[in-house]
């Protein structure tokens, strides 16, 4: 699943995940700190072995030495496989060694003990200096290094010792990984394979806003007030209220991309491979080069190096010229025969190390970009070479041919994992072959359907075959043999890989030892779904019928069960809420299972227990399954539930699941506390058990605050399992404790937090035979109540077969049915009477901010909210009063309804379309879709090369070829009707679309917008240009516009579980207001997801963000800045580069470049990213505001008044609108335009907004407030301005040109005091604190602390947690 840490902070733009840790729990921190005590003995700070970020023991090292090795290990996953050795960490830290290459300096290079000499090889690979040779080995005295030796195990090798690169002789292997390194460094600043999406490159832009100038060297460059050289005007389509939307400037032209050429033509040579008599003159192959002097040559690689020949394009003769320029790298040999690639070459290399390392690092998955301009198609000898040999030869340099995926996903699973250096050695390889494994599987899928892979049944038709490539199997989501017919046909069919998936995600996250799942990738490409499968040993020389020893292959019809697969699946069934229950088989005996019917065990021929088909992990969603004679609750009827679905599919996701058992666990508590209290008011007083006094108030406490929590909150927990925040694993602890399991498959959660504990012993109590039997009923009626399956203590789980056709229940189980019947119809009624009120409620207070489609999805997802509940969220919303507050969050789900239902038309679209009409249909489908033009005409293919007798017999080659012109047809008028009819039928939602421009006008969209969310639903990539959308007379797009059409993907994402609960326990230390310690466990998680994920991960920047906020709070502006740059790099790489993190990571850059005076910088990533927000979402969405509110204040720094007062009237208006008048930042607003208006001297208007703020102030906190103090002391201070104004102007009439003037003070306004409101808006806030404010203030928090576990947080009220809010600097 999406992880926490990126998931809050992508849906919650205004709060970094600092916010998340309330839920962490106090309690969370201190075990964990006291684990981590442990740990610094053990591994002096488990720091990554890659040494990516940090060297030695220290944490903020971050030495040059460290950066600059950092992108060698960082590029090459510090040599593949190969360095997965422990992280058992000694205390010594690096040591220095000395390098000496032929023909340079000797030059010192860092290291550390763990490292292998492998990374120092691929540091070398990556210098400037040493970067062209590739095949060389490195020698101690004379002692070839083992390549896959760690540098602590080599004999005599320490500080200062004198390492020799010495050249080795090549073979074919050596000599084409030479040819494929130089290219890549003769192609390192050229963006096509970001465009292109291959290799895992993506793009960045941020080094053109910065000018590479952050940080030191920026400092250097700007000292002085040179505030007039600033230009601060933005671009016109910037300024608030223009309606132009621009598409090219998303992509701004980076200088350094117009790469200059080294050579011309760089390729393999016809006479490849070399015949015999040659290859036994050592030749291994020819190259063919053209140098940019217009030169051709041909070359030889020969296992001394690369020499010319005499060979020309016609005649071969392979004899050395004279001279030969032998050399031992192609470089050497190219720098001596053309000048203009030596010039070049050097000066290329130089801005490649130049370059931040994070621009440079692959990113573990695959980034594709919707938009790019047209690039020039270059020769290119390894591109070439890698399409047609499909890589299988040397497939990522690993001996042998092709990888066995499963084996090597499951041998990753049994790696050990008792200590931390183990875990993470483990965490580190599966998630290494995890993103391997969806790579070879989306370019496998993509084969699939291009046609260029041979069915494994290549005599049926083409929707029923299946596919073997690169030991993957794949399939179509088409519902081949009627398997599907009960449960919706083909929809079915395509639903059911995504639930599989789901499946295959939990079953993973809870990761029990013995049970294994297949690696499932799910990949839909030109309108196919493609499943992509590692293959379990021995499945394809064995009929279905023999394999399967568990569950059922025809839904239910007949069932067998297996003690090992009960014992195994039994551990997964409390974590994910399986209840255990039997079936009936076709002989009316009854089956033991612990999972759905559907779900198959196999015992692969490796003796591995596999379980697949976990399409229904979770229970079915009865809101969406209307089942004869059954009744939902009113919640769901009032609602218009149950609806008809496309198919019978439809679950739970697992979000929901578990809200809605912390829900019922609340409940369970509150019903035996008051049960309890009204017992022990019949007492007597002195017959009271002494068991019972005690539990009383812990109940309570166990209520209150976590139910606080869950309302206001609406439980983020996230499903994976060992990393649920402390609140789910506080009820699971209860749950372990009242059914009296053992601790172990526990020992993965963060302790629960306090008050929750006690309540979990009193249940223990309670069943304790002991313990008086008033007080066991009282649980049994509180269990009774709740729908737990087990009667003497709390525990719901959920049997996934009810309702499901086909399945049969033993008679004995009448009851057990009737429960779990209510139990299901409970749950869909909390989906619509809890879950969604609550996402609402989570928008109008501003906690949750969805910006387009995929933070919505998100935040939908979160609560457990599936997508298919767009319409009736929209309609919940519709009813709201605070409509007019939720405008935004209703126009991006609207803009998402009409793209999902869009991409579900062009889905069966595109499955009509053959390859070659490919960019005509999609171009045709966006001018139906988005132009204004009424009668689009689909452009045929001209048929550049069709002959008119079209041969018939090829038809049918291409999945679904049908009618290959169909698509022809299609017309906008149509097409928005399919889509309100698609709207109706899908989300129960009308919209009101005949046309684009009526969708736009009626809800406010942006044609750029959708244009955006379409393309990356459906994979499109369209060239970069302005398109004129409302044109009436031409349609928007040619076929010539679409570029590419990519696959989208979906896969399971492999957590980092041990850098998680460092990072919640350094979340949790920073809410407490210990912001040092909180520091050191942030920058420990950082060091151990570097080590699970390498440099790039979504986690990683959350981590990095969180820290930058921490050094800026603590006043280390640099630092702070260069975590964020970070941040903000590593966002635009993984997430993409408009993504909303991506425009948050910008703002907060924008903050710390303006705290470190360099306020240009600042200005243009402000406007970079209201440029970013503009075309996500438009002018109309609360977060504006604060981002105006940015720019206005910088503006009004550099006295740019009247340009900052447009953005910050803007900001009013906005906040106003989505705040309401009577807001605290609608106060802070109208603040800071009386500011403005000051500044400027028009006095009246200053007065005039000051006063409104004042106003709220009063109304709001009361004449006491400092606030409102500030704000009249300002008032005064206005007036007096005012009237020494008056004064003068007076003088000046009265006396004309001799007056005396009184010089008026006008201020320009200082920096600090613009910083500081840039932090109060920015929600930072410094207290100038004393030592002795510090202890009193840790003191009142742990008071606070002690407050909440003896139970009496109640006399607390919600809303105000701390009174201390603003004195600690919380996001």
């Amino acid at each position: 699943m999406v992880s926490k840490t990126d998931d809050i902070p992508a849906s919650v733009p205004n709060c970094s995940p600092v916010d998340i840790a309330d839920e962490a729990g106090e309690g969370a921190g201190d075990c964990i700190e006291s684990s981590k005590a442990s740990l610094k003995d053990s591994c002096a700070c488990g720091h990554s072995e890659d040494t990516t970020m940090v060297n030695g023991s220290g944490i903020h090292e971050h030495t040059e030495e460290a950066e600059s090795k950092q992108d060698g290990c960082g590029e090459v996953d510090g040599g593949d496989e190969s360095n997965e050795q422990e992280v058992i960490v000694i205390q010594d830290t690096g040591f220095t060694v000395k390098i000496q290459a032929p023909g340079t300096e000797p030059f010192d290079l860092q290291v550390s003990p763990q490292e292998m000499v492998q990374e120092i090889h691929q540091v070398l690979m990556d210098r400037e200096d040493t970067c062209h040779r590739t095949c060389f080995s490195l020698q101690l005295d004379g002692n070839v290094l083992d390549n896959f030796a760690e540098l602590k195990s080599i004999e005599g090798l320490q500080e200062g010792s004198l390492l020799k690169v010495v050249e080795e002789p090549y073979t074919v292997r050596e000599a084409r990984i030479h040819v494929r390194h130089i290219r890549d460094l003769l192609k390192s600043l050229d963006p096509s394979d970001a465009y292109n999406g291959v290799d895992c490159n993506s793009l960045s832009f941020l080094s053109i806003f910065t000018d590479g100038d952050l940080g030191e060297s920026g400092k250097r460059k700007k000292k002085g007030s040179e505030l007039e050289q600033i230009d601060c005007t933005p671009p016109e389509h910037i300024l608030p209220g223009s309606k132009e939307r621009p598409l090219v400037p998303l992509q701004p032209q980076n200088k350094d991309w117009k790469p200059m050429q080294c050579l011309k033509v760089l390729t393999m040579s016809g006479w490849n491979p070399p015949p015999g008599n040659r290859k036994m003159h050592g030749d291994l192959m020819y190259l063919y080069i053209v140098t940019v002097e217009e030169r051709h040559i041909s070359i030889t690689a020969s296992t001394r190096g690369f020499y010319l020949n005499q060979s020309t394009t016609y005649t071969f003769n392979p004899k050395p010229a004279n001279p030969s320029f032998l050399s031992h790298s192609l470089v050497e040999l190219l720098s001596q025969i053309s000048p203009a690639f030596k010039r070049n070459f050097t000066a290329l290399q130089k801005k490649r190390v130049q370059r931040h390392p994070f621009e440079r690092i692959a990113t573990p998955f695959q980034v594709y970009s919707w938009t790019a301009p047209q690039v020039d198609h270059a020769m290119d000898c390894v591109r070439a070479e890698d399409a047609y040999t499909s890589r299988l030869g040397y497939e990522e340099h690993i001996p042998g041919q092709t990888r066995d995926w499963n084996e090597e996903l499951q041998t990753t699973r049994e790696l050990p994992r008792k200590n931390l250096p183990e875990r993470l050695l483990r965490e580190r390889a599966i998630f290494k072959v995890h993103s391997d494994f969806a790579a070879a599987a989306t370019r496998g899928a993509m084969a699939v359907i291009d046609g260029n892979v041979m069915a494994i049944n290549p005599g049926e038709e083409t929707r029923m075959q299946m596919f073997i490539w690169n030991n993957i199997f794949f399939s179509l989501g088409f519902d081949v043999r009627d398997h599907y017919r009960e449960l919706g046909g083909d929809a079915a069919a395509h639903a059911a890989p995504t639930n599989d998936l789901n499946g295959v995600r939990a079953y993973g996250a809870v990761d029990v030892e013995g049970l294994y799942t297949l690696g499932t990738v799910v990949v839909d490409y030109r309108g196919y779904r493609v499943t992509a499968q590692s293959i379990i040993p021995g499945i394809l020389e064995r009929e279905q019928e023999q394999s399967v020893i568990y569950g059922s292959i025809d839904f239910g019809k007949t069932v067998v069960s297996h003690t090992k697969y009960l014992e195994l699946l039994e551990k997964t069934s409390r974590p994910l809420k399986v209840q255990r229950h039997g079936v009936l088989n076709e002989k009316n005996e009854a089956v033991e299972l612990c999972s759905s019917v559907e779900c198959k065990g196999i015992i692969g021929n490796d003796g591995r227990h596999y379980i697949l088909d976990l399409l229904r992990t979770f229970p079915p969603d009865l809101n969406f399954l209307p089942v004869e004679g059954e009744e939902l609750p009113p919640e769901s009827q009032r609602q218009g539930f149950p609806r008809q679905h496309r198919h019978r599919l439809a679950c739970l996701r697992q979000e929901l699941i578990e809200a809605f058992v912390e829900h019922r666990y609340l409940l369970f508590m509150k019903m035996a506390a008051l049960q309890l209290m009204q017992q022990k008011a019949n007492k007597d007083a002195n017959k009271t058990p002494l068991l019972e006094a005690p539990a009383l108030p812990s109940t309570e406490t166990s209520e209150t605050p976590t139910e606080s929590k869950a309302d206001s909150q609406t439980q983020k927990t996230e499903s994976d399992v060992p990393e649920e925040p402390a609140t789910e694993a506080s009820t699971e602890s209860a749950e372990q404790a009242d059914s009296n399991t053992t601790a172990c498959e526990e020992k993965s959660k963060p302790t629960t937090n306090g008050p929750l504990e006690p309540a979990a012993i009193q249940n223990g109590e309670c069943k304790n035979p002991l313990d008086d039997p008033k007080s066991r009923e009282v649980v049994m009626n509180a269990c009774k109540a709740v729908g737990s399956v087990s009667s003497t203590s709390f525990d719901i789980r959920f049997n996934p077969d009810i309702f499901s056709p086909g399945v049969r229940f033993p008679d004995d189980s009448a009851d057990d049915i009737l429960k779990q019947k209510r139990l299901l119809k409970d749950g869909a009624a909390f989906l619509v009477s809890c879950q969604i009120p609550s996402l609402v409620k989570d928008c109008l207070d501003h906690s949750t901010l969805p910006v387009d489609g995929a933070t919505l999805t998100e935040a939908l997802h979160q609560r457990g909210i599936n997508v298919r509940y767009l319409g009736t969220v929209l309609e919940f919303v519709d009813k709201t009063p605070a409509k007019a507050q939720l405008k935004h969050f209703y126009r991006i789900g609207i803009s998402e309804m009409i793209t999902r239902c869009a991409k579900h038309i062009f889905k069966t679209y595109l499955q009509g379309v053959e390859l070659s009409a490919l960019s005509a249909a999609v171009s045709h489908f966006l001018n139906c879709f988005l132009s204004s033009f009424p009668d689009a005409v689909a452009h045929l293919p001209p048929d550049e090369l069709v002959s008119r007798r079209k041969n018939r017999k090829r038809r049918n080659r291409v999945p679904g070829g049908s009618d290959n012109t169909a698509w022809a047809s299609l017309t906008p008028s149509e097409l928005w009707k399919n889509i309100a009819s698609e709207g109706q039928s899908y989300y129960h939602f009308t919209v009101q679309c005949e046309s684009v421009d009526q969708v736009v006008e009626t809800y406010g969209l942006q044609k750029s917008t959708l244009l955006r969310e379409i393309s990356i639903k459906t994979g499109i990539q369209i060239l970069i240009k302005e398109y004129n959308f409302d044109s009436r007379h031409k349609p928007a797009f040619t076929e010539e516009d679409i570029l590419n059409i990519f696959p989208v993907v979906k896969h399971v994402n492999p957590k980092a579980s041990d850098a998680f609960h460092f990072f919640q326990s350094g979340q949790a230390k920073v809410q407490q207001g210990f912001l040092k310690e909180g520091c050191e466990l942030i920058n420990e998680a950082l060091n151990l997801f570097n080590n699970v994920y390498g440099a790039m991960h979504v986690e990683i920047c959350a981590c990095l963000r969180l820290l930058a906020r921490l050094n800026y709070i603590m006043g280390d502006h640099a630092e702070a800045l260069s975590n964020q740059q970070k941040a903000v790099l590593m966002s635009e790489r993984v997430l993409g580069i408009e993504h909303p993190n991506t425009i948050q990571e910008y703002m907060h850059l924008a903050l710390y470049c303006f705290a470190n005076g360099q306020l240009s910088t600042a200005l243009k990533l402000l406007y970079r990213a209201r440029y970013l927000m503009l075309l996500v979402c438009g002018e109309d969405h609360p977060e504006m505001a604060l981002l105006d509110s940015n720019i206005g204040l910088v503006l009004h720094g550099v006295m740019e008044y009247d340009l900052s007062l447009r953005f910050l009237e803007n900001a009013l208006d906005v906040s106003t609108k989505y705040h309401g008048p009577r807001s605290l930042k609608v106060a802070l607003s109208h603040h800071l335009v009386a500011r403005v208006y000051e500044s400027k001297a028009e006095f009246r208007s200053a007065l005039q907004h000051e006063k409104e703020g004042y106003t709220i102030y009063k109304n709001q906190m009361g004449e006491a407030h400092e606030k409102t103090k500030e704000s009249s002391e300002y008032l005064k201070h206005l007036t007096q301005q005012a009237v020494a104004l008056q004064r003068t102007m007076n003088e000046i009439y009265k006396n004309g040109s001799n007056a005396s003037i009184m010089p008026l003070k006008f201020t320009a306004p200082s920096m600090a005091s613009v910083l500081e409101q840039l932090n109060i808006i920015n929600g930072i806030i410094f207290i100038p604190l004393s030592q002795k404010d510090l202890e009193n203030l840790k003191a009142e928090v742990q008071r606070r602390q002690q407050l909440q576990e003896l139970g009496r947080s109640e006399e607390l009220p919600e809303d105000s947690p701390l009174e201390l809010e603003d004195k600690i600097p919380v996001d």
